[in-house]
């Protein structure tokens, strides 16, 4: 997956290059060192999954069950905190998965390549970058917790003073969701929080551009752009922005300058930002 350079003259440099569960392609996902490498890395934002564990706690877990990120079993919704943190989250990943596995061992300390990660830390670790960092937040639905998970995410958020830009600026973090209802949620509690609708497919509700109410980010994934690639214009027309998900070949990168999409979310930040000039 060799990244090649972009033709000179190609508007590409502005688009967002978002850290699709940290540097997760190097680095266990949902680690504090996926995450911390993908700052290093030169990435302008970091995804990240959360899910509420049964104690309340807000999680950084992809999948509704722990057996394929973990040496565990279970649903993330049933195991309290203390059962996640007894859980190795990196040893799952072959180490012969990653170019920089020898320099990452060096870089950092073992609990950030194991431990399961708490929303917490990562806002902790993003407020301690040197630089602007923003956040896209995905709630995972359906859940037994439903509007729970909203809820305390916006606490969380409002403890940091993020959820809501301060004057004159743009928001650090924005919401991303498959489900229109939890976005609905995110949108009473916290109005000028940006959300971002998430699809799989183009379905007749949303093919001539429109979103659900209230929402101005359409979140395509790849697969949508390479069988309708007419749809990122029709988007534009409709004053939305576009967030493509995960776009992690040189020729989906390609595809995504093309087409004219703001921000693309990859597993491998490093080599896409190289891709586009900036790296």
């Amino acid at each position: 997956m060799t990244s090649v350079p972009l033709p000179h003259g190609l508007a590409h440099k502005s688009i967002q290059v978002v850290a699709h569960r940290g540097s997760s392609e190097d680095v266990p996902e949902h680690t504090l060192a996926a995450y911390r490498k993908a700052i290093e890395d030169g990435a302008d934002a970091l995804e990240c999954d959360v899910r509420l564990t049964a104690d309340g706690h807000l999680v950084c877990v992809h999948d509704r069950r722990v057996n394929r990120t973990s040496n565990g079993r279970g649903a993330v919704s049933a195991l309290e905190l203390a059962d996640l943190a007894a859980l190795d989250f990196g040893s799952w990943k072959p180490e012969d998965d990653a170019e920089a596995t020898d320099d990452t061992r060096l870089t950092f300390e073992g609990g950030e390549l194991r431990s399961v990660l708490t929303l917490e830390r990562l806002l902790e670790l993003v407020a301690d970058a040197d630089r602007r960092v923003e956040l896209a937040i995905e709630t995972k639905h359906p859940t037994r917790y439903a509007g729970q998970v909203e809820t305390k995410l916006l606490e969380m958020l409002r403890r940091f003073g993020l959820d809501r830009p301060g004057p004159g600026e743009s928001s650090a973090v924005r919401v991303m969701s498959f489900s229109s209802r939890s976005l609905r949620r995110i949108q009473a509690g916290a109005p000028e929080l940006p959300t971002v609708y998430l699809m799989q497919y183009v379905t007749p509700r949303i093919r001539d551009g429109r979103l659900p109410a209230g929402v101005r980010i359409a979140g395509p994934g790849i697969r949508i752009l390479r069988s309708h690639p007419g749809f990122v214009a029709r988007l534009h027309r409709e004053g939305h922005r576009v967030h493509v998900w995960t776009v992690n070949e040189p020729g989906d990168v390609e595809l995504c300058v093309r087409l004219g999409v703001d921000a693309i979310i990859t597993n491998r930040p490093k080599e896409v930002l190289r891709q586009l000039g900036r790296g």
